[in-house]
C-alpha cells in the first residue's frame, strides 16, 4: 500500500527520537505461590527460567486467586464467554447489575457504572458532564486518558486549566481566575501518581472546591482517577479518597483490572450522575461490557478485599513495600517517598537505568524503565513519560503480595 511510505518514516522518527517501543514479552504460563515463596511467571523465548513480576499492578495478586478464577469459570459456563451485544441491548446480566451495586456499597456511593476499562470511564464521565460551558482544572501530570477525555468531550481551549502538581496554591489561583460566566467547574485528578507512587491531596482539593462552589451555577464538581489506588491501600482498601481523608469526593473513577485483579472500569457517583453516564456516554453506549465471566470475578474480589482475608492481604502489600523502600534506600538508591506499592527508582542517568533494567531481566525479575522528557511550556513544566535521550530516568517497581 502508498502509505506504508509514510508508515515507515513515523516509526524511523520515533526510533531516532527514541520514543520507539521495544517489543512485548509474552507472559506464558506461572507456578502458584507455595510457602514463602511467591508466584513465578515464565516468559516466551526464556525457557523454564523463573520470573518475579514487579512490574504489575495485580498488588493483591487476586487475579490468581482461585475464588476469582472459579467465578469466572462459572459465570462463563451459565452466560457465554461474552455479553453478547451492547448494554442497553441485550448485554446487561445480572452479574453486571450485581458488580454495579457492590462497587456503589464499597465506595459509599449511591450507584456506579461498569465501563470495559478505566480508559472509557474517564471518556464516559466527560463526556457525560462536560460541555463548552464547562471549565476543566487538570493536576500537570495527570494520565493520558484524562488528557484525552477533556479533548474528546470538546472542553473549548480557553477554558482548560492545568495546575501545577498537587500544588494547592497553584489551584486555588486558577479558581479565582475562572470567568464569572462559566457555569460549571470540573477539577480531576488521578489519586495516584503511577509514574510516581505520590497521591493527590484530596482533602484540600475538596476544600477549595466547597470554598468556590456558589460562585458557579452548576457548582464545582471533583473527580478521582484512582485506578492505582482502589484495593491496593488504605486501611480496607477504599484507596487514596480513603488516605487522603477525601472519601466525600463527588465522582470516583477506577478499575477492576488492577488491585481487583478482573477485568474492566467503572464510575461512582450520585445516582443521578450515573443515570446520565448511562444516557449520554458513547464508551458505554456504543461498546460491549466486560464479559460476564470477567463481572462475577470483579465482583467476588471485591468480597474478598472486604473480608478479614482482604485486610490481611492489604496489610502483607504494605509491608513488602515498606521493606522495599527500606532496602533500596540502604543499598544507595534515591526513591520518591510514598506509601503505595509503586516505588520509583530514580537512576537519573538513561543510559544506566536501561542497564539495570537488563541486569534485573537476566536475574529473573521483571521491572520497568520510564525515561522522561521536559517540557517548558508558558511556565509550566510537563512531565512526559517517553523513551528520550531523558533528564530523569527511573525504574517503576510495583511491590505487590507475591513479591518475595
Amino acid at each position: 500500500m502508498k502509505i506504508n511510505t509514510a508508515i515507515d518514516k513515523l516509526l524511523s522518527d520515533l526510533k531516532s527520537e527514541g520514543r520507539y517501543k521495544s517489543p512485548e514479552r509474552v507472559v506464558l504460563k506461572y507456578n502458584p505461590a507455595q510457602g514463602e515463596k511467591g508466584p513465578r511467571f515464565f516468559i516466551e523465548g526464556q525457557g523454564d527460567k523463573e520470573f518475579i513480576r514487579t512490574n504489575s499492578n495485580d498488588y493483591l495478586g487476586l487475579s490468581l486467586h482461585p475464588k476469582v478464577i472459579n467465578a469466572g469459570e462459572n459465570a462463563a459456563k451459565k452466560l457465554g464467554a461474552n455479553a453478547g451485544g451492547v448494554r442497553f441491548i441485550s448485554g446487561t446480566t445480572k452479574y453486571h447489575i450485581d458488580l454495579e451495586k457492590r462497587l456503589a456499597k464499597f465506595h459509599n456511593k449511591e450507584a456506579a457504572k461498569v465501563f470495559s476499562c478505566a480508559y472509557m470511564a474517564n471518556l464516559g464521565i466527560a463526556l457525560a458532564i462536560m460541555n463548552q460551558e464547562t471549565y476543566v482544572l487538570s493536576d500537570q501530570l495527570n494520565h493520558n486518558s484524562i488528557a484525552r477525555a477533556i479533548r474528546i468531550a470538546g472542553v473549548q481551549k480557553q477554558n482548560k486549566g492545568f495546575y501545577k502538581h498537587n500544588d494547592m496554591e497553584s489551584l486555588k489561583n486558577l479558581l479565582e481566575n475562572i470567568p464569572s460566566v462559566i457555569k460549571r467547574v470540573v477539577i480531576i485528578f488521578d489519586g495516584i501518581f503511577s509514574m510516581r507512587g505520590d497521591y493527590a491531596p484530596i482533602f484540600n482539593i475538596i476544600k477549595l472546591a466547597k470554598e468556590f462552589n456558589d460562585k458557579f451555577e452548576d457548582g464545582v464538581i471533583t473527580i478521582v482517577d484512582d485506578s492505582h489506588g482502589t484495593a491496593a491501600y488504605g486501611n480496607t482498601g477504599r484507596g487514596t479518597p480513603q488516605i487522603a481523608n477525601g472519601e466525600d469526593i463527588d465522582i470516583i473513577v477506577s478499575t477492576l483490572g488492577k488491585g481487583f485483579g478482573a477485568e474492566g472500569g467503572y464510575v461512582a457517583a450520585s445516582s443521578k450522575i450515573i443515570e446520565l453516564v448511562r444516557q449520554k456516554s458513547d464508551t458505554y453506549i456504543y461498546t460491549n461490557p466486560i464479559s460476564p465471566g470477567g463481572a462475577a470475578s470483579a465482583l467476588t474480589s471485591i468480597n474478598i478485599v472486604d473480608s478479614s482475608e482482604g485486610l490481611s492481604l492489604l496489610q502483607k502489600t504494605k509491608e513488602n513495600a515498606n521493606y522495599f523502600r527500606e532496602k533500596i534506600q540502604e543499598l544507595g538508591y534515591e526513591i520518591i517517598k510514598g506509601v503505595h506499592p509503586i516505588v520509583p527508582i530514580m537512576i537519573r542517568d538513561t543510559l544506566k537505568a536501561n542497564k539495570i533494567v537488563d541486569f534485573l531481566f537476566e536475574k529473573g525479575i521483571l521491572v520497568v524503565g520510564i525515561i522522561y522528557l521536559l517540557l517548558e511550556k508558558t511556565n509550566q513544566t510537563i512531565y512526559l513519560p517517553k523513551l528520550w535521550y531523558g533528564v530523569v530516568a527511573s525504574i517503576i517497581a510495583s511491590v505487590a503480595v507475591g513479591f518475595l
